[in-house]
């Protein structure tokens, strides 16, 4: 991911809705190095920052709702968080929460595409989004994985007005020019269960060793470190709670 900075229409936050808010703080700590906050407030609900150094990266909270799954979800920005949910469900997505102000940090929104992957809408105030991106530990890439190419294509394209550097096996999406993210399409190694979601990829030094800290700490290696051909080095972990991630070497990391 180029993007340095939250803009309209690109990835700007990560959260992570778990079980166990202070065990995601242990683990995520051991893998990245995070050091973690919660919000003392009782209307707070228990959300946790996550900063590398000072700088704001993730977020952790307990999970929003009875029986969903933890997950990661993607936040992109948005000017208008109602005129984006206004799109969304114009393009055949639904509304899930929302859209509601979070005090005076900015306004919010959850949403599926037509496939049902989730993502959320962040119309940003008093907070705009991550302080850091690309950096080992920060979020570098944010990745769909549907079984719906072509629809996803159009909705996010209608939505947000992606440009898109098309590849037969491997679309890419950009905001202003800044490539942010891809297109997987889910094939028949995916367990039918698995839904359609979106993946952030941290990005990291290395990522043998990332993936070697994430297993000590108790995760699952969904795939182990991996050279993709043309791409980068990657693996996919499951966090002990059940959340998947995956994490990269850019080539321009530090």
């Amino acid at each position: 991911m180029k993007l340095t900075a939250p803009v309209p229409g690109g990835p700007c936050w990560i959260e992570l809705s778990t079980l166990d808010v202070p065990a995601a703080k242990t683990f995520y700590a051991a893998v990245f190095g995070w050091r973690c906050a919660t919000d003392p407030r009782e209307e707070a609900g228990g959300y946790t920052l996550a900063r590398l150094g000072e700088s704001r990266v993730a977020a952790l909270s307990p999970l929003y709702q009875p029986g969903r799954p933890p997950a990661w979800t993607v936040s992109f920005a948005a000017d208008d968080a109602d005129a984006a949910v206004a799109r969304v469900t114009a393009a055949g997505g639904s509304l899930l929460t929302g859209p509601m102000d979070i005090f005076d940090q900015g306004r919010f929104a959850v949403v599926a595409d037509p496939a049902g992957a989730v993502f959320s809408l962040w119309q940003g105030r008093g907070f705009a989004g991550a302080d850091l991106f690309n950096a080992p530990g920060a979020l570098g890439w944010a990745e769909l994985l549907t079984r719906e190419r072509e629809e996803a294509l159009a909705f996010y394209a209608e939505v947000f007005g992606w440009s898109v550097r098309a590849s037969e096996s491997y679309p890419q999406w950009g905001v202003g020019g800044e490539d942010f993210g891809g297109l997987l399409t889910m094939d028949g190694t995916f367990p039918p269960e698995v839904p359609p979601h979106w993946l952030p990829y941290f990005s990291s030094k290395d990522v043998d060793a990332t993936a070697a800290a994430a297993r000590d700490a108790g995760g699952e290696l969904l795939l182990p470190p991996t050279d993709i051909p043309y791409g980068p080095r990657v693996a996919v972990v499951r966090d002990p709670q059940g959340a998947a991630f995956g994490v990269y070497r850019a080539p321009d990391v530090e």
